[in-house]
């Protein structure tokens, strides 16, 4: 009829649902945040649209939510900002601030829509660059008016979802020049960083070091991309196979902190390192490559593979290099177990974890964060599956913990895979994202959290020593700034939403605990586990991350 003929032609369309249809039109599937005057309406529309809400406690926990949401599924963050009314500004408006212009300091793309019918137009440009060249942040302002203000549908032009990101190969000339100086070492060693988890490049990076014959070295994030007990794993020796190597191939892994900037004296200081980056402007920083392959990791490995498979080289498996490497991971191994094994109360570090490694399942997400608990961690716990360890990574950024586990345990849940989501905490680290269990619990995430709680930043008191100070005088004068409060009950803040608090004091109780949390798929639990405040680390576990320089 003629009036539904005007109904279809005149449809009126808020700011708020334009935004969720633009981000459903890119595939965005999930949402984190907290709402409140002026998104309130956008969070509504993204449900409407069929996007998953999650609110949080905390707009930075859902930031970094967002971010391993991004790392898992291959959709990096966009940041979605209400702000003030446009025909307020200059003018002191409510939480007035130039939020587009301090967000480009942050971010790869930062914009506010000039008007309603731009929107599509400019969250398909944020997602694309987002996730094209190397992936990044970025942020779309919305100013306040815009979210219930209408527009004509006919006047909103359609965007079509952005294509995946074009892949790039290096040059034929630069892959024979790398080649020619790896087939040249005595002692190669790869490196596999975050770049080739993110690149899917296991199932290529299995065949170049099991067809070649290579020792490899998984960074923090770049454990599981191959599994961390394959036979050419060298994290074990891991100070030893940095130093001595001649030969480095960077394969999606950067020369910053994390990696003593490839410099002596943690590396020889005439090493050639071979870089494989996404990135132009990464290669050479810190120091010149021998080769730089610019592209795709996944794309260069299978480059270097069909060159390999002309000729079949491979590095022997009898040389002095690899027999130095086996006898430093043996001796290092004999030294964590000694300290793993000792039956202690309260227990030390390598106890708990010990116990904790022979309980978790193979196919978990584990996540991580916190001083010695982070690094101990990354030696004790092993990842077999790519992408399925998320930690604090380059920054070192503490409170990412909880937030990176809502995260995991959202994906796992909306694509049914019946994998576990585990969060290994310092007391610490908990402190700063702490809230977020419940969260956990308004949802029904059943993610089990292991605070490892030694009363303190690396280390605390005991109830008894804190006792004293207090008796000394006022404790803002007399207690280590390091200390925490000793015996806190972390398992009661679980409780009180209504998840599963367990305190942990002997590897019994832990043992039992952690059984009956992995059981549970109905609710979060928290394990409380009390441990010496003494306890520390092995020498030289991680030389680079001391605490002068955290």
């Amino acid at each position: 009829s003629l009036t539904d003929f005007w109904t279809v032609i005149m449809e009126d369309v808020t700011g708020a649902q334009l935004i969720a249809e633009a981000l459903k039109a890119q595939n965005v599937e999930y949402m984190f945040g907290i709402v409140g005057v002026p998104v309130i309406e956008v969070a509504m529309a993204a449900q409407a649209s069929g996007i998953k809400y999650v609110g949080m406690r905390n707009e930075q926990a859902a930031c970094y939510a967002a971010s391993a949401v991004g790392y898992l599924t291959g959709r990096p963050v966009i940041v979605i900002g209400g702000s003030s009314d446009q025909n307020q500004e200059t003018t002191g408006a409510f939480q007035e601030f130039p939020q587009v212009e301090a967000c480009r300091l942050y971010s790869k793309f930062s914009a506010r829509p000039s008007s309603l019918d731009m929107i599509s137009s400019v969250v398909e440009k944020a997602v694309r660059t987002s996730m094209y060249g190397r992936p990044g942040a970025v942020y779309v302002d919305i100013s306040g008016d815009m979210v219930n203000a209408k527009v004509d549908r006919s006047r909103v032009r359609e965007v079509p979802c952005c294509p995946p990101p074009p892949v790039s190969m290096a040059d034929h000339m630069a892959i024979t020049e790398a080649l020619a100086v790896l087939k040249g070492a005595k002692r190669p060693l790869l490196i596999i960083g975050k770049g080739a988890a993110h690149g899917r490049a296991e199932g290529a990076l299995r065949e170049l070091v099991e067809g070649c014959g290579l020792p490899f070295l998984p960074t923090p994030m770049g454990k599981g991309v191959l599994p961390d007990d394959h036979p050419n794993c060298v994290a074990a020796a891991r100070s030893r196979a940095l130093l001595q190597s001649d030969v480095v191939v960077l394969l999606g892994a950067r020369l910053n902190w994390i990696l003593h900037f490839g410099l002596p004296p943690r590396f020889d200081p005439h090493v050639k390192v071979i870089q494989v980056d996404l990135c132009a402007e990464e290669m050479g920083n810190n120091m010149q490559p021998a080769a730089a392959l610019l592209g795709d990791v996944n794309a260069i490995v299978k480059q270097i593979l069909e060159y390999v498979h002309k000729d079949g080289w491979k590095y022997p498996a009898d040389t002095e290099w690899w027999t130095t490497l086996k006898e430093k991971m043996a001796a290092n191994a004999t030294m964590t177990k000694a300290l793993a094994l000792q039956s202690t109360t309260p227990m030390n570090y390598y106890q708990v974890f010990h116990h904790i490694s022979q309980l978790l399942p193979h196919d978990c997400v584990i996540v991580s964060e916190g001083a010695n608990t982070m690094d101990i961690g990354r030696t004790m716990l092993n990842n077999y599956l790519p992408r399925h360890r998320l930690d604090a990574g380059t920054f070192g950024t503490m409170g990412v913990g909880l937030g990176f586990a809502i995260a995991a345990a959202t994906v796992q849940r909306n694509q049914n895979t019946g994998q576990r989501v585990v969060c290994v905490e310092g007391d610490s680290a908990f402190g700063f994202s702490g809230m977020e269990v419940e969260t956990m619990c308004r949802y029904k995430l059943p993610v089990v959290i292991i605070v490892v709680n030694n009363n303190g930043i690396y280390s605390g008191v005991d109830a008894e020593t804190w006792e004293m100070m207090g008796k000394m005088g006022d404790l803002t004068t007399v207690a280590p700034p390091v200390t925490l409060l000793p015996e806190a009950r972390y398992d009661e803040v679980m409780n009180a939403f209504g998840g599963r608090g367990f305190l942990v004091r002997t590897e019994e109780e832990l043992r039992s605990a952690l059984q009956l949390s992995l059981s549970d798929w109905e609710r979060p639990s928290l394990l409380n586990v009390l441990i010496d405040p003494s306890s520390d680390r092995k020498q030289q576990e991680f030389p680079w991350l001391t605490r002068s320089n955290l």
